[in-house]
């Protein structure tokens, strides 16, 4: 059984269903898919708040003991070496708990690497290591799908940060999960990703392998008046008040990203004082803000000093929608469109940078605030 939290608004990690918030209309929509056999590719910026549905729903389903779910962030690697590695620990072991099967399934199936069972010195439960040879990935992702097919269990496979594939050195990356995923019958998969522009030109392009193969599902902010409910329910749970007016200034002050939103709710619960005035809720602003600016001047310092201009003028205007306008240009005495062009795709390479529905802006909402304030 899970323990309640000391602070309900979570900043990292997934918990249980109380502690989440709506999403009820993504949440259908992809359970309804999955029932129906489809995949799904799941679109959302950084820290809107993916991966908690990709988990609460996992949970709903766990709960039901309906199906086995596997989820794996790939953000981290860097090569097919290194997916095929942390797919296989994912996979192997997830699909049956007798380890004595598992061994054995090990000796028929995997013929291309030799997975290692090792115990935790603390807890003394298993742990699979993989080692793969580097000319061993194709056979290996093979076999990993080929156990995967072999179990006769439904299975939810998520992928997380799948964009990553595309900047593998190794090419034909996607042609080969592609002709390995759809001949998966007993799994469902969920590619997951953050940008935006990268993950539609897999999914959407006719000249790409997974072009029209999953139904393509988008995660905006949560509805404001639901996050409201959520929060005042815990705040009030309390003792203490949260007025709609500070919350509603907060929620459009950051358009309601799910990671911002969380970390100043955290704070502010843990001042265990009404939320009526404005200044408590700065005050939380200007403790986060604090907080990392070490690290983000340590981050402009490895930057260029157009980039760093561009940077600085984007966070002043908030967002913008001409970025290459000369009034723009103009104004933050910048370089020309074409310097302004190259600072921009670079910004937008490293996640510094994305462009919104009101155009670009910086990714790290209190790094915007903190840029805001330079000379």
């Amino acid at each position: 059984m899970n323990m309640e939290l000391n602070n309900p608004f979570l900043i990292a990690g997934y918990h249980s269903p109380k502690y989440f918030c709506d999403r009820q209309e993504e949440g259908t929509c992809i359970k309804q898919a999955l029932e129906n056999d489809r995949n799904i590719t799941l679109i959302a910026p950084r820290r809107m708040g993916k991966t908690g549905l990709i988990k609460n729903i996992f949970y709903e389903m766990q709960q039901r003991g309906e199906i086995v779910t596997i989820y794996l962030d790939i953000f981290s690697t860097q090569n097919l070496n290194e997916f095929v590695r942390l797919l296989a620990e994912s996979v192997i072991g997830s699909l049956d708990s007798d380890f004595e099967k598992i061994l054995s399934k090990m000796g028929k199936l995997f013929k291309s690497f030799r997975p290692s069972i090792q115990f935790d010195e603390l807890t003394g439960l298993p742990q699979i290591t993989i080692e793969i040879s580097q000319d061993k990935e194709e056979t290996s992702l093979k076999e990993i799908f080929n156990y995967l097919a072999s179990n006769n269990q439904r299975c939810v496979l998520a992928i997380d940060e799948f964009q990553q594939i595309a900047a593998y050195p190794e090419k034909g990356v996607e042609a080969l999960l592609r002709s390995y995923t759809q001949f998966v019958h007993n799994t469902r998969f969920i590619f997951a990703g953050s940008k935006r522009h990268i993950m539609q030109e897999m999914f959407m392009s006719a000249k790409r392998p997974f072009f029209q193969s999953t139904q393509i599902i988008s995660v905006g902010a949560i509805d404001k008046n639901a996050y409201y409910t959520f929060a005042q329910h815990f705040f009030n749970e309390k003792g203490f008040s949260f007025q709609q007016e500070l919350f509603n200034e907060m929620y459009d002050d950051f358009d309601g990203y799910t990671w911002y939103m969380q970390a100043l709710l955290n704070r502010l619960y843990g001042y265990n004082e009404n939320i009526v005035e404005k200044q408590i809720v700065t005050r939380a602003i200007e403790e986060l803000v604090e907080e990392n600016a070490s690290g983000y001047q340590n981050l402009l310092d490895a930057y260029s000093s157009s980039n760093v201009r561009l940077l600085k003028a984007i966070a002043k205007e908030g967002a913008v929608a001409q970025i290459n306008s000369g009034e723009f240009i103009s104004k933050y005495n910048l370089k020309a469109a074409s310097s302004v062009k190259s600072s921009l795709d670079k910004l937008i390479d490293k996640e510094l940078v994305y462009k919104s529905e009101k155009g670009y802006v910086i990714y790290d909402r209190f790094m915007s605030i903190w840029l805001q304030r330079l000379p």
